[in-house]
């Protein structure tokens, strides 16, 4: 996401630079909550599992979207449905229920 909104900001010209700001600032946000989410993550922070599930399901949607290009559909599928279910295992919601303790 950070990546996408570096990219905005450079694509930003002409008489559409307030969408690509605004585009931008969205990935920017959305990339640094991740980013945050995954930190929580590797503490064991329960907060964390909603963003990233969240994303996850956005992901497969995008996957399903994107499914006359295997390529790209593929590899989105897989590791949205992979991380869902990793973080759905009464293992993981252990972990997390402890909330870093």
């Amino acid at each position: 996401m950070i990546v996408l909104a570096l990219l905005a900001i450079l694509d930003v010209g002409g008489d559409q630079v307030e969408i690509g700001l605004s585009v931008a600032i969205f990935f920017g946000a959305y990339g640094g909550a991740l980013v945050a989410a995954a930190v929580g993550l590797t503490r064991q922070q329960g907060w964390a599992r909603g963003p990233v599930l969240i994303t996850q399901l956005i992901q497969v949607g995008l996957a399903w979207n994107v499914r006359d290009v295997p390529l790209l559909a593929v590899p989105l599928a897989v590791m949205g449905v992979a991380t869902i279910v990793l973080m759905v295992q009464p293992s993981s919601i252990a972990a997390l229920e402890r909330d870093g303790a």
